[in-house]
């Protein structure tokens, strides 16, 4: 049996690479524009999204295990700010940042998981602050599929299992009808 550590490593690595997917799925599916539409002056757009998710990946997985997850040189305020990056810049942020994820996440092993390191000062075991990302980027890429959907209404393909469609994946999935 594997050890716990490891078998949590491996998972929420896959729970990060599934947010990544989600997301670079619905990007596919918008035109250059719908990455800065805002539904209101008060909401975010995508481009606003990727902009906070890259500047707190790269925040708080940069040295994970040694310095504060909140970098001095990170401006989290900038993060929110309308600025007209092209398609192409924002998804080199949206890749740059889970490249850093993901590296960190491979240079982790189970002796690291019981290790407290700080974000805002504050102390976390390393499987609390990962945790923490977890759910704060599904948060995020929540955002950017319903905003995506939104935008792109009767255009939208869907992620998962289609309306109306539960009875046909159960039939593919467990070769019978549901119930």
């Amino acid at each position: 049996m594997e050890k716990v550590g490891a078998e949590y490593l491996r998972v929420v690595r896959q729970n990060f690479s599934d947010l990544k997917q989600l997301g670079d799925r619905t990007f596919a599916q918008l035109p250059d524009a719908d990455f800065h539409a805002q539904p209101d002056r008060e909401s975010n757009s995508i481009a606003v999204i990727i902009r906070h998710l890259h500047g707190n990946m790269r925040s708080r997985f940069t040295d994970l295990l040694t310095t504060d997850g909140e970098k001095p040189d990170r401006h989290r305020d900038a993060e929110f700010e309308v600025v007209g990056q092209s398609r192409e810049e924002l998804l080199r942020q949206w890749e740059t940042g889970w490249q850093t994820v993901m590296k960190t996440l491979d240079s982790l092993d189970e002796a690291d998981l019981l290790r407290t390191v700080l974000i805002r000062n504050q102390p976390h075991s390393v499987i609390e602050a990962l945790n923490r990302q977890v759910s704060h980027y599904g948060y995020h890429v929540g955002q950017l599929v319903f905003l995506a959907k939104h935008l792109r209404a009767a255009s939208w393909q869907t992620l998962s299992i289609p309306r109306a469609g539960s009875a046909e994946f159960n039939r593919k999935t467990f070769g019978k009808q549901s119930p």
